[in-house]
């Protein structure tokens, strides 16, 4: 994705230097954490720059669209809801958390999740309130991915022992957030035996927002 990216943004470099770039991966693949798109993004945002294609945010959204449903997100680089296909974004405050992250020891194919039978697509849309104030909600491929992937669902059911647990995207990752970084590390302590698991900060914004 990283080099596609590159090759979309070739045709609007006034300053077309060569590049070089190297990924040192450290999100794993086919986990639902979007590093393939965090990857495009930045990129697309860096080399916006050193290109000097003086592409706007919406610019560079409009893009990145074509490369992904989620690297729209990351280039607008701030909390935000997405509507329509991920392209349509709207800033949202969301409290600083921790969160515990477990990777089962297995390989989710989102192709295989979106076109399955079993996949709910009429449910009532969520809406912007109910994650500002941190209500429960759902992830409609979680059921599928459960029946299909058993590994992931006996992650989930580990980590759910802990507090409210979710699937990240559509898999293979679950997740579980803390409200101060001790609580994190006191669940992390105990999953990090059974499983890869990571231990992760919140953040607000994209370390490059400003670039």
């Amino acid at each position: 994705m990283s080099y596609r990216a590159a090759s979309l943004l070739q045709k609007y470099a006034r300053n077309p230097a060569g590049v070089e770039i190297w990924l040192d991966k450290k999100i794993p693949t086919g986990a639902g954490l979007g590093g393939g798109s965090s990857d495009a993004a930045t990129v697309l945002l860096v080399l916006n720059r050193w290109w000097q294609c003086g592409l706007t945010q919406r610019q560079l959204i409009d893009s990145g669209a074509a490369l992904g449903a989620d690297v729209p997100f990351f280039i607008f680089g701030k909390n935000a809801f997405a509507r329509g296909i991920g392209d349509r974004l709207d800033e949202m405050d969301i409290p600083k958390q921790w969160y515990v992250i477990v990777k089962p020891p297995v390989h989710v194919s989102t192709a295989k999740i979106f076109t399955h039978e079993s996949l709910t697509r009429n449910s009532a849309s969520s809406i912007m309130p109910t994650f500002q104030n941190l209500q429960p909600f759902r992830n409609d491929m979680q059921a599928v991915v459960f029946k299909e992937y058993p590994e992931v669902w006996k992650a989930y059911s580990e980590l759910s022992r802990y507090g409210f647990a979710l699937m990240t995207g559509s898999g293979a990752c679950v997740f579980t957030a803390c409200q101060d970084r001790n609580s994190a590390y006191n669940i992390y302590r105990q999953v990090s035996d059974l499983y890869e698991a990571y231990l992760a900060e919140g953040l607000s914004k994209h370390p490059l927002l400003s670039v």
